[in-house]
């Protein structure tokens, strides 16, 4: 197969993209399962934005960098929320339906925010809302294709130049070439490598992986952003319970029914997720004993059922009536600030490889994303991405031969299953040198299973690879930073320090090192 630009992955980030790109050049969507399956389509929280009358762009800025923990580019950040009022209403031109009240978009407040600029689209279904409209648009070009594979495996590589990748067909268990003048990453997350997540199957990492395999700089992979409030029942997925629920008023209660969150934080439940997290488990290990709820029974009656339809359907599922009874929850992995190392445009460090959305580092949300703003990022720097590609609507397609390497066994049943309780016993919300240290030994012991690259011969085999190679990558780095910032808590190192105000970096062959701030990634080779 041929194109001009491949973009992997049709989340919020990768239409944007595609959509710009297609100006210059036939487009080329992969999906790793059916179109509509990514962590956009469940991003229930809503989409950051300087809109409304009280809101301005400069108190944006300020809220995003302070949440950053002083990780932050504050050139990106002021790119963000420049550019994120004209992506918002291009979206609503389009025909996105935000809700609204007497013809008014209407803002909600959530964590770490100063002021209420949250939208929503059917209550608690934005990102559906949002993945809907750009999938609209992107069908009405002729120059975007669309392609579902059982996975992407491998970027093609010829003289330092990423020049496609290669797919899986499951069906045929086939390898099937695509080649391409640039491609872009826009694979989502990497949640799955925990035991407990809210990310959709899909998240294992896959973008980052075939990013460090084929020589890219990645960076922060340490900083990862576990949700507080997921759904804990036996049998049940771990749901995210959106954080504009506590943004409305909901409370967090501890095995004795009582509040909690004043002992952590001076503002208790609207606190940064990171903190709110910690203060979970802080609670659990307190009391010896829980589970911890979120109690919304104060709200009148028919609210939630209005406000949160979504979440209200999906509990009652699973036998919780939510304005009657509180919910168990428990922090899950949530998102990931770390990443494949972009500059604004997207560009990684190798030459026509770009990487946008939640598996890019491009700088603006530092040690710790500011809620609602991971749907305004995909959509800014996803749409900088496509632009960007056009410069290569002229380069050659090089087409260099697969290396298949000879069949390999297949993964234990369990492989899978251990590697994510081995990243969520030791580095997950709290680590330590010594349990990280602990963790890689176990790591060192399983390669035996995983990195088997082209010789696999199922979806499993690729994602437990990945996932085994992102688990590893996230373990040096977080290892390597010797402090606590934003998602990153260490307990032998629980202070920030000033000496790591910076960014971790981490190529192939290459130790951690640290660099400065927002320093554009094509210069750090």
């Amino acid at each position: 197969m041929e194109t001009d630009f491949l973009i992997i992955g049709a989340g919020v980030a990768g239409l944007s993209a595609a959509i710009e790109a297609a100006a210059a050049g036939r487009v080329l969507v992969l999906t790793k399962d059916h179109l509509t399956e990514s962590a956009t389509e469940y991003s229930q929280g809503g989409v950051a934005v300087a809109l409304s009358d009280e809101d301005e762009v400069r108190l944006h800025e300020q809220d995003t960098l302070l949440a950053g923990a002083g990780l932050c580019d504050p050139r990106a950040v002021r790119e963000l929320v420049e550019a994120g009022p004209g992506r918002i209403q291009r979206l609503i031109e389009w025909g996105a339906g935000f809700d609204s009240r007497g013809g008014r978009l209407t803002f909600a407040i959530e964590g770490a925010h100063s002021v209420s600029r949250v939208l929503h689209a059917g209550g608690d279904s934005t990102g559906r809302e949002i993945a809907r409209t750009l999938l609209q648009k992107a069908r009405s070009i002729a120059a975007i294709s669309f392609r579902s594979f059982s996975s992407v495996v491998e970027l093609l590589v010829r003289d330092g130049e990423v020049c496609g990748a290669i797919a899986w067909n499951e069906e045929d268990r086939s390898l099937i070439p695509v080649h391409a003048r640039a491609v872009l990453i826009a694979t989502g997350g990497v949640g799955q490598i925990y035991r407990e997540t809210t990310n959709p199957d899909v998240a294992t990492g896959d973008g980052v992986a075939m990013a460090y395999r084929a020589g890219a700089m990645i960076a922060n992979m340490e900083m990862v952003q576990f949700h507080p409030t997921a759904l804990f029942l036996e049998g049940a997925p771990r749901f995210l319970l959106s954080e504009a629920l506590r943004g409305e008023g909901a409370v967090l209660r501890n095995a004795d029914m009582q509040r909690f969150m004043s002992r952590y934080h001076q503002s208790e439940e609207l606190a940064p997720r990171d903190i709110v997290s910690r203060a979970i488990v802080s609670e659990l290990g307190r009391l010896r004993r829980g589970p911890v709820y979120l109690d919304l029974t104060h709200f009148s009656d028919g609210f939630v059922r209005k406000r949160f339809p979504r979440v209200y359907r999906t509990c009652l599922l699973y036998g919780v009536d939510l304005e009657v009874e509180p919910v168990p929850v428990h922090p899950a992995a949530h998102y990931a600030m770390g990443g494949v190392a972009t500059g604004f445009d997207g560009a990684t460090t190798l030459p026509r490889l770009y990487a946008a959305g939640e598996a890019a580092c491009n700088g603006v949300h530092g040690a710790n994303r500011l809620a609602s703003n991971s749907l305004l990022e995909g959509l800014v720097f996803g749409a900088r991405a496509g632009e960007s590609m056009r410069d290569h609507a002229g380069d050659r397609v090089a087409k260099p031969p697969i290396r298949r390497r000879g069949p390999v066994s297949a993964l234990p049943a369990n492989a899978i299953s251990n590697l994510r309780y081995l990243a969520w016993r030791h580095a997950g919300i709290t680590r330590s040198g010594e349990s990280l240290r602990e963790g890689l030994k176990q790591l060192d012991l399983l390669s035996t299973l995983f990195e088997k690259g082209l010789g696999r011969n199922s979806r499993h085999g690729f994602e437990g690879d990945n996932m085994y190679q992102v688990i590893r990558l996230l373990a040096r780095c977080a290892l390597a930073r010797e402090e606590s910032r934003g998602g990153h808590y260490r307990t032998d190192h629980p202070e920030p320090r000033p000496e790591f105000r910076k960014d971790s970096r981490i190529r192939r062959g290459q130790q951690v090192s640290f660099a400065d701030v927002g320093v554009d990634p094509s210069n750090r080779a």
